[in-house]
């Protein structure tokens, strides 16, 4: 699942996921009140992973993965923050609350793919959340 307000954003990483040789079954919400919403309502499996922006109308990022990690339902589905920003505080922040990892949105989109499967592929290959010194995955 991808949560973000930017339509862009939602189109280059639909392209880019279904370039990637993992089998995915994409939603995507357009901000956070429609994410919490989905997983709060929905009857279905939850998704495998959420890749979360942070500024989002209605309700951000921040907001959500609070809620979610309040949660027991939802206290394991890991979270990816997706997000142009890199401050240290917030990235320090972000993973104290429980998210599974942290992707700066590349300015490049041939590199768009890259760090998504990277992402997907430590969710695939650990049990268990990685160390702080790998929680930013970044482009090369």
């Amino acid at each position: 699942m991808l949560a973000d307000d930017d339509v862009d954003d939602r189109f280059f990483f639909k392209d880019s996921l279904s370039k990637l040789p993992i089998e995915t079954n994409l939603t995507t919400v357009t901000n956070g009140v429609e994410l919490m919403t989905l997983l709060l309502t929905s009857k279905e499996e939850l998704p495998d992973v959420i890749f979360l922006d942070l500024n989002m109308p209605l309700k951000s990022g921040f907001e959500c993965l609070a809620e979610i990690m309040a949660h027991d339902k939802f206290r394991n589905l890991p979270i990816i923050i997706y997000s142009t920003s890199m401050e240290a505080p917030v990235v320090n922040s972000l993973y104290e609350q429980g998210a599974f990892h942290y992707i700066r949105k590349p300015g490049e989109y041939s590199k768009l793919k890259d760090v998504i499967f990277l992402g997907l592929n430590s969710l695939a290959n650990k049990a268990a959340k990685p160390t702080k010194d790998n929680f930013v995955i970044q482009s090369q």
